[in-house]
């Protein structure tokens, strides 16, 4: 089935009326009057909180003691006296431990307790720690044995913080032949706490069951959709999964709910060649016709580097991708956010393909029981063929380089950054691969180890537009790498290295804070107030806390290891003091340069992102943490990046729940990482 044209299903789409579901709260649109997310919790009773701090400090010394072990890189039931090289590695099960302590402990901390009846929750959750502890200690951890309902976690490469996910493990599971896997992402929860999901995962399968499958309910880092931070946690999740289960790399489906199903929508477009299936329920699909929808919100107001900025998740930019993988969306007939199948589907016409659109028959915002078993027995037969390793045809498109991988095409190097981008690649025979690019200026051809098409003895011939590819030699594993347009360039925008600033959160960074004084009283004063803002808005949004260390204390390994957010200005941080001379953006006592444009100092500061010049492989970030704020919380699909590669803020306005100060000049740099000519 895949090793011919990939394809999406036939439309089948039943009768749909128009009807009106509810709509988010009006107070979701005003961004003077902010909720705050995740609520403000309860009071609980003194007694108890008083036995939960001990509790878990009593955890937290089991822990500690593990990690004695872990730090000696022992293995499960490991002495150095009695190595066991197949045994799993401490350092990948006590955060199966830790987990347990972090849910309790948060929600002592940050008062995130949102109703008394969590209090018994806390209480057992404490008591699993223990248990689990306690076998680690003699060598056991049999929750890895455990068929129903396991809770897991993993620590994150981001923040290094402990990251919860859920398994369901069928009675058929005996660990013997690989498994297909279901994702299944949650929907929105602004009280889903660490708490709350850890209570959900030890006592409810959710709403899919799918026979004889894993599934692997992703945490996605609280409230997200999935994205930025999110979004690594599935794949973090998941390669934390295989190595305790095996999984069908070839039968990875990818599901999801109203929050869940705008998650799977861009799953699906953004990584479609990684699933054996999408199916997508409800949710949103993009941000501007959502946000004109369901909060009747003016977007022509919105900055244009906003609008690019949109780009990076909306699912209909890249409704193409859907081309490579068989896609089941489902919507119930009134539920208002049937918009998000709409919309694909309206995308889809466009490119020739049809969506099976599954309907849920007089059904609002929940699924239909007799759509669910339509779904199930549709991917059923689905996951019995499996995903093709090598398509006939690949049709991709992206933004961005972020996105730049579909099957066995990857874009290493576009024309210009939030254009589209698209290749439409075909295996002709045993000889020929047929290319069709636009605003592409560097591509590279890779094959799965064992499933290259071609014979290691036959030439091949690679055309690009209709010519011959010259010089496009084959590696040893039979790909292919290429560039066109004559660049050769000491810096370039690569994947990883392509900006916005939110992207430096998608791996491991370290904010820098400043020691020294400060060129100025009053960037000192912005940067007194964003810097902690930062670090207890990536606390509540992304579950995590951001690693810190002063200037004076950088040393190469974190040079080395680490996307580098600077606080402060040259005269107060001497890592950016070091590194002034080789930013694009000059900033001094006198005031800030950006492309012949002066501002005065003392009345702004630059925000940007940029290769660090002690490593060009990492990002250095000037004064951000990621550009959304309080007010975007409120809507999933406000929840993107709202400043591009550099921003200069006007401190006459303070920052407030929708922007870090006054904007007053920002944009992208080119694909060579130099200032845009106006």
């Amino acid at each position: 089935m895949k090793n011919a044209a990939p394809f999406l299903f036939a439309a089948a789409t039943w009768l749909a009326l128009t009807a009106s579901a509810r709509a988010d709260g009006p107070k979701d649109n005003i961004a003077t009057d902010v909720r705050p997310i995740p609520p403000p919790g309860v009071e609980i009773p003194a007694a108890d909180r008083e036995a939960l701090t001990r509790g878990a400090a009593e955890l937290k010394a089991l822990i500690d003691e593990l990690r004695k072990l872990e730090a000696r890189g022992l293995r499960l039931g490991e002495t150095s006296s009695s190595p066991k090289p197949q045994a799993p590695n401490l350092h990948d099960l006590l955060p199966d431990v830790e987990i347990f302590h972090k849910s309790v402990d948060w929600a002592l901390r940050y008062n995130q307790f949102n109703h008394v009846k969590e209090v018994k929750l806390a209480y057992e959750q404490l008591e699993e720690g223990k248990k689990r502890a306690a076998a680690l200690k003699k060598g056991e951890a049999p929750w890895a044995r455990q068929k129903g309902l396991v809770v897991r976690a993993y620590r994150s490469k981001i923040d290094g913080s402990v990251q919860p996910y859920g398994m369901v493990i069928p009675e058929s599971y005996t660990g013997g032949a690989p498994t297909r896997l279901d994702f299944w992402i949650h929907g929105r929860g602004e009280t889903l706490s660490e708490l709350a999901f850890l209570d959900q995962r030890m006592k409810s399968p959710g709403q899919i069951q799918p026979r004889d499958a894993l599934v692997l309910h992703p945490y996605g880092r609280y409230c997200c959709a999935n994205k930025m931070a999110g979004e690594v946690d599935l794949f973090e999740a998941l390669e934390h999964a295989k190595k305790f289960y095996r999984i069908d790399d070839d039968r990875i489906m990818m599901r999801g709910f109203s929050m869940g199903g705008a998650a799977a929508w861009q799953f699906g477009t953004h990584f479609a060649s990684r699933w054996c299936a999408v199916n997508p329920g409800a949710g949103f699909a993009e941000t501007p016709e959502f946000l004109n929808v369901f909060q009747s919100e003016d977007v022509s107001k919105i900055p244009d580097y906003q609008k690019k900025l949109w780009r990076l998740y909306n699912a209909t930019d890249y409704a193409l991708n859907l081309f490579n993988v068989p896609t089941i969306a489902y919507s119930g007939e009134i539920d208002k956010q049937k918009q998000a199948a709409d919309v694909m589907e309206r995308e889809l016409r466009k490119e020739g393909l049809n969506l099976m659109h599954i309907i849920g028959p007089q059904t609002a915002h929940k699924i239909h029981p007799d759509s669910l078993v339509e779904i199930e027995r549709r991917l059923a037969d689905i996951a019995a063929v499996g995903r093709g390793r090598t398509p006939r045809e690949v049709h991709f498109t992206t933004w961005t380089l972020r996105y730049n991988e579909m099957a066995w095409v990857r874009i290493d190097a576009m024309e210009e950054g939030w254009k589209r981008a698209r290749v439409d690649a075909v295996i002709k025979d045993d000889s020929t691969i047929e290319l069709k690019t636009e605003n592409v200026a560097g591509l590279s051809l890779h094959f799965a180890s064992g499933h290259c098409p071609f014979s290691v003895t036959k030439p091949v011939t690679v055309r690009v537009n209709g010519k011959a590819v010259q010089g496009a030699q084959p590696n040893s594993d039979r790909s292919w790498s290429f560039a066109w347009g004559g660049r050769n360039v000491f810096i370039q925008k690569r994947h990883g290295l392509q900006g916005p600033i939110d992207d430096a959160f998608w791996d491991s960074f370290l904010f820098v804070t400043p020691s020294g004084p400060a060129l100025n009283s009053a960037v000192e004063k912005w940067v007194g107030s964003e810097l902690p803002r930062a670090v207890r808005e990536w606390q509540k949004q992304f579950r995590g806390d951001a690693p810190q260390k002063k200037d004076t204390e950088i040393s190469d390994d974190d040079i080395a290891r680490n996307n580098l957010v600077l606080w402060g200005d040259p005269g107060s941080n001497a890592v950016l003091k070091k590194i002034a001379d080789k930013l694009p953006i000059r900033w001094t006592a006198d005031g800030i340069e950006v492309a012949g444009r002066k501002f005065a100092a003392g009345e702004h500061v630059p925000l940007l992102i940029y290769p660090n010049p002690l490593n060009p492989q990492r990002y250095v970030v000037l004064n951000s943490g990621f550009t959304y704020r309080e007010y975007d919380y409120l809507n999933n699909a406000r929840q993107v990046p709202k400043l591009p590669d550099w921003a200069i803020i006007n401190l006459s306005e303070p920052p407030n729940a929708v922007s870090p100060g006054k904007v007053v000049a920002a944009d992208f740099f080119d694909e060579q990482w130099r200032l845009k000519q106006k």
